[in-house]
């Protein structure tokens, strides 16, 4: 075995303290004896998210040797908020124990760039791995079992229980609800998400009439008490009557016959979507990523591809499936549908002529026309948010997850995490407050001249009378809590590493087996090395005369076993950036960004 680099592991430590542990204070110390995976995350990214779920096998398969340990480190204000990281813990099904990290200080000591990150640490408590983005848990399990054949050997690996303390049940009707719907019968469908369930109640927003699916995670087809759904969320009536669901993380649209309670599967195949995977085709043989929302406009069911940064469609005629906008990049930009840009799409509303969108991790109100061109309303890019009213140009949002078309030709945005409920009207290009004091809204649905909002960390439907005028409110700006990165004007060398797991190798067998992309906001602060290539090293040249801004950054990498295998696994290890940086004098003229492996600097 080849000697692998160790750096000693930085104390844990979080301003917020401990989640999931009993109200016990845990210490690096600990932890020794076991391998130790720290999950950076925040609960408003989609791949943070998708890593949850990817660690739970390995959690359960080698639960008496490891333990992984969310550090939560946030981007938004709202997620510094201690509550609202104990919400998304219960919400999310996680696990492990959680270290709430507001101020950012382990994100500091274990020089993170990037949501979400996992750093492996060993039984003596020494860093040993660090992985950027989604899809690396293959890598690591690998790691795992040589840290436990080889700490085993040497007497450092002590097996037993980890420190998780599940928090106590809570009796509500709902838990966490998602989106709601208007049933032609004037009861309301409601995504009861954290159940994994669908809850119809009667008309005054309360009663339960039926519960649709087991309130188990999966993935089964059935009746009402068979049938199995994983954290569903957006609801839409199709023209037959039943009703399509995005069966989030099941990666699949489901559809709900309303008057016998069966469901099946229109999309999806229980596989999330990665780069390489097919862009369209039949509806069941296509993979989908985290479907977040539905809405039909123009004869077909327009999806919130969160997972991908994308909006789709699906064809209830053909049965298929296919891509409609966005490229996969993450961030703001506007145009044709084909070139236009998205961040975790997650809310939807049509119109007789517009498809708006709520684009949640940009805090943008956004639309798409008949032509196919999107177009933005309100926001600005993925670093600004807030809470201010006024012109659109100016108004601030902080990630919105639903959006409502309105009577006058208005729409309502469930603004999330501002607590709020805001209107833009097109018509005056005004942003205003219709309602605060709300509980991260994640949907809003008209009900006559009343409009009823999912107040989801409150677990319940709120009502509310629309009013004629809205209420204004004090502006506050923000930008991402997480610090600017100083570098040198000129010349900056971006490095992005990328080891192969042990056991594999780069996959040559089509063709490069990497590919870096590189952009910036505003575009002037690149004078050269933006677009793409197959080198995962770039010269930059960073534009003396402009203070700062932000590098995108998208890195692929393929790996394959290696092994004499015909078909070899193969697997791909992707991850995107968005690097605020600062120009400043004598600053570093080097930027590594670590895919996979340890930076040597």
């Amino acid at each position: 075995m080849a000697k692998r680099v160790r750096v000693r592991a930085p104390e844990l430590s979080g301003r917020g303290g401990w989640i999931n542990t009993g109200g016990k204070d845990l210490r690096l110390a600990d932890f020794r004896g076991r391998v130790l995976i720290l999950d950076f995350w925040t609960f408003c990214c989609i791949n943070c998210l998708h890593v949850l779920d990817e660690l739970r096998e390995l959690e359960e398969r080698h639960r008496d040797t490891v333990v992984v340990v969310g550090v939560h480190s946030p981007k938004f204000v709202h997620e510094a908020e201690h509550r609202a990281v104990v919400d998304a813990v219960e919400r999310y099904g996680v696990e492990h124990p959680v270290l709430d990290d507001p101020e950012l200080a382990m994100w500091k000591q274990y020089a993170v760039r990037a949501w979400p990150t996992l750093v492996v640490i060993d039984p003596e408590g020494y860093v040993v791995a660090q992985h950027a983005g989604e899809g690396h848990v293959h890598a690591i399990e690998r790691l795992v079992e040589e840290l436990e054949a080889e700490h085993g050997a040497k007497g450092t690996l002590r097996r037993g229980d980890g420190p998780y303390v599940p928090p106590e049940p809570e009796p509500t009707a709902l838990r966490f609800p998602g989106k709601a719907l208007l049933l032609p019968s004037g009861n309301l469908l409601v995504s009861d998400t954290t159940r994994h369930q669908l809850v119809e109640l009667a008309q005054d927003a309360e009663t339960v009439v039926r519960r649709i699916g087991s309130g188990a995670r999966g993935f089964a087809d059935g009746g009402p008490g068979e049938a199995s759904f994983n954290e569903p969320q957006g609801l839409a009536l199709l023209d037959d009557g039943a009703v399509v669901v995005a069966d989030t993380v099941n990666h699949a649209l489901r559809r709900l016959d309303l008057a016998t309670g069966v469901v099946t599967t229109l999309a999806g195949t229980g596989r999330q979507w990665w780069r390489g995977s097919a862009t369209s085709g039949p509806a069941s043989g296509t993979d989908l990523s985290s479907p977040w929302d539905v809405a039909v406009f123009g004869g077909k069911v327009w999806i919130a591809m969160a997972g991908v940064h994308q909006l789709w469609t699906y064809d209830p005629v053909a049965g298929t499936v296919a891509v409609a906008a966005g490229t996969t990049n993450e961030g703001l930009v506007d145009g044709p549908a084909a070139e236009a840009w998205f961040a975790q799409p997650s809310g939807l509303a049509a119109t007789a002529d517009r498809l708006w969108v709520a684009d949640s991790e940009t805090s943008a109100l956004r639309w798409v026309d008949r032509d196919g061109h999107v177009r933005t309303a309100v926001g600005t890019g993925l670093f600004d948010f807030g809470h201010r009213d006024g012109p659109a140009g100016e108004a601030l949002l902080q990630h919105p997850l639903g959006v409502t078309a309105l009577p006058d030709g208005s729409v309502a945005v469930a603004d999330t995490y501002n607590h709020a409920l805001r209107r833009y009207d097109p018509a005056t290009g005004e942003v205003t407050t219709l309602a605060t004091d709300l509980r991260e809204p994640s949907d809003a649905v008209l009900v006559g001249t009343d409009i009823v909002v999912v107040e989801s960390a409150r677990h319940r439907l709120t009502r509310l009378r629309l009013p004629e005028e809205a209420v204004r409110v004090d502006a506050v700006a923000h930008r991402t809590r997480r610090a600017a990165t100083e570098v040198a004007p000129g010349t900056l060398r971006l490095d992005v590493i990328f080891e192969a797991p042990a056991g594999q190798k780069l996959d040559t067998r089509h063709g490069p087996s990497t590919r870096l992309l590189v952009s910036s906001t505003p575009p002037e602060l690149l004078l050269k090395g933006e677009g793409a290539d197959t080198d995962l090293s770039r010269e930059l040249e960073l534009n003396p005369a402009v203070a700062g801004g932000v590098l995108h950054v998208s890195a692929m990498a393929a790996s394959c076993d290696d092994s004499a295998a015909s078909y070899p696994a193969c697997h791909v290890h992707q991850q995107d950036w968005g690097v605020p940086i600062r120009l400043a004098e004598g600053a570093a003229h080097r930027l590594p960004l670590v895919l996979a492996g340890m930076d040597a600097g």
